[in-house]
């Protein structure tokens, strides 16, 4: 059952998202050549408790982070851990936060140092599709029409959408109804109404669209370990127009791609 909010509600997720984009430029001023991802992590989960939220996904069904942090060909789910950034990675900071009993949730791609011109592409690609499935978020379209915007535009550019994670519902759970694919018909799927909440995260891999779990349960890679990248919002829908709750603009002003 899908949970419409009240605009009081989408305030508060509003605020939430405050915490978490500014979370972001923080993490995004040390997304550099020899930082460890598990410092980032810290960062954030320091950032955010300061501020008097939580982090989402830090015990969410036994995550042990506050980030999803993914290098390379790790499309979502990956550990902070010891390893160090290296020039020409990527790295996908997924990142969300509890505030007044609600969730939000963004993430962003980086190129770390010198990244190949067809891996920039890549990341390039998937931060605009995600746009353009925001464009088609609008009242009285469908979540089909989202799918299908996203991906027709990766796919005519020789990109590949992963099927098996999509975005989704969001609020006073971190995970709620409906399931926002990055792939579908135009006309199909739960109609958009006044108080819809979803986070719209295309997942966009520069080989085969498929994908493996690694034995922690957790961590989903490439199949064929290309590279793999991931932009998310959370937006909700009004009658009259479509905001965005989220915000990249602290990371974008000192990440320039």
């Amino acid at each position: 059952m899908i949970y419409y909010k009240t605009s009081e509600e989408v305030l508060k997720i509003k605020n939430s998202a405050d915490i978490l984009g500014r979370a972001h430029g923080e993490v995004a001023k040390y997304v550099k050549e020899g930082v460890k991802t598990s410092l980032l992590d810290k960062i954030a989960e320091e950032f955010i408790r300061d501020h008097g939220a939580v982090p989402s996904f830090k015990g969410y069904n036994g995550f042990p982070s506050s980030l999803c942090i993914s290098v390379n060909e790790v499309v979502v789910h990956g550990f902070p851990s010891d390893y160090e950034l290296k020039d020409g990675d990527i790295i996908s900071v997924d990142c969300g936060v509890f505030h007044q009993g609600f969730h939000s949730d963004s993430a962003y791609t980086y190129p770390v140092g010198e990244v190949s011109p067809s891996v920039l592409a890549l990341l390039r690609t998937t931060r605009d599709s995600l746009y353009l499935g925001i464009d088609q978020a609008i009242f009285g379209n469908r979540i089909g029409d989202i799918g299908h915007a996203i991906q027709k535009f990766v796919e005519a550019k020789g990109y590949t959408v992963v099927r098996e994670l999509v975005g989704h519902g969001l609020g006073k759970k971190l995970h709620e109804a409906p399931e926002v694919p990055n792939y579908g018909k135009k006309g199909s799927g739960p109609l958009l109404k006044q108080g819809m909440v979803i986070a719209i995260e295309p997942m966009i891999n520069l080989g085969s669209r498929n994908i493996v779990q690694e034995r922690d349960g957790w961590t989903i890679r490439t199949a064929d370990r290309k590279p793999s990248a991931h932009f998310e919002h959370t937006i909700a829908i009004f009658e009259d127009r479509t905001e965005v709750l989220t915000t990249h603009k602290y990371i974008e002003e000192i990440v320039k791609f």
